[in-house]
């Protein structure tokens, strides 16, 4: 059976920085980005709840048992090359189950955020998280760096809400406010989280950190078109807002200029200690940190 790229069909930004990436690294990260796709498509799809919660409390299953499956369904290989990922570059399993419960908050009938913790806490467990298992993938043990992989998940899940505010709102999810002065302040948060990721990207491995700085020029550039849309009319007409290949071309020369300021950077303390402090009251981030150290 010929595997999806799940990657390049679905990801075109992080696909984009893959191609800087060495070919198996590009590979175990198309394979950790398939699993947290799968897991979407069962919360995002038009099913009965129920019949969704069944089916994501089969993958769940799974993964609480940690063994692979002999299968020929396609979503379950990926479930299962998520299992071997996770065993070959000792991605611990509360991250996984951080991750699990971030998008298993999205199967109710109606999603309404009222405080900022509970939109960091949940950018946390579906984002958060995937930075955390992509620095295991670049074999970074900085805890700096660890927490600016945080960082970055959030910055981009942010960016994520920010895009997709109508989208959310035709499945009944409200992460935000539906106006365009809260759609700017969530950008601008976001903006700090990408800020606060930048110095710690020296402590990857170098053969990896071009790759990390394009995804992160390239993805905070989708912010940046939403600004430009100035108002909500423009900003509803506009449809998925996404940044196109020339702007892609252009980020990723920009982050040639990235790329050799961080030679003259000093890794900083962390930015977003006050955030994070948010997020400790529900999610032991240190207990993971220390975990990968």
């Amino acid at each position: 059976m010929i595997k999806k790229n799940y990657l390049a069909t679905f990801a075109k930004s992080f696909n984009w920085a893959g191609f800087f990436l060495p070919k198996d690294t590009y590979e175990e990260c198309s394979k950790l980005y398939a699993f947290c796709r799968i897991l979407d498509d069962v919360a995002d799809s038009g099913e009965d709840l129920e019949i969704k919660k069944k089916k994501f409390n089969e993958i769940k299953d799974i993964i609480k048992l940690y063994e692979i499956r002999f299968t020929d369904n396609q979503d379950m290989l990926v479930v299962n090359d998520m299992i071997v990922l996770s065993k070959n570059k000792n991605i611990k399993k509360i991250i996984l189950n951080d991750l699990i419960e971030g998008i298993e908050s999205d199967l109710k009938k109606e999603v309404n955020f009222i405080t900022i913790k509970e939109l960091l806490v949940y950018s946390y467990r579906v984002a958060g998280t995937v930075g955390l298992m992509m620095a295991k993938i670049l074999d970074v043990k900085d805890s700096r760096a660890l927490l600016g992989a945080i960082d970055l998940g959030i910055a981009m899940q942010l960016t994520n809400i920010a895009r997709d505010v109508i989208e959310d709102q035709k499945i009944g999810r409200k992460y935000i406010e539906g106006d365009f002065k809260n759609i700017l302040a969530t950008l601008q948060l976001a903006d700090t989280f990408y800020e606060s990721s930048f110095s710690s990207i020296k402590k990857i491995p170098f053969r990896y950190r071009f790759a990390i700085l394009v995804a992160r020029r390239v993805y905070r550039q989708i912010g940046r078109k939403i600004t430009s849309k100035k108002n909500i009319e423009n900003y509803r007409k506009s449809g998925k807002i996404y940044v196109n290949d020339y702007g892609k071309i252009y980020q990723t020369v920009l982050s040639l200029g990235d790329f050799i300021k961080l030679f003259f950077t000093n890794l900083e303390n962390h930015q977003k200690s006050n955030e994070h402090k948010i997020i400790k009251e529900e999610i032991g981030i240190n207990e993971r940190i220390r975990l990968y150290n």
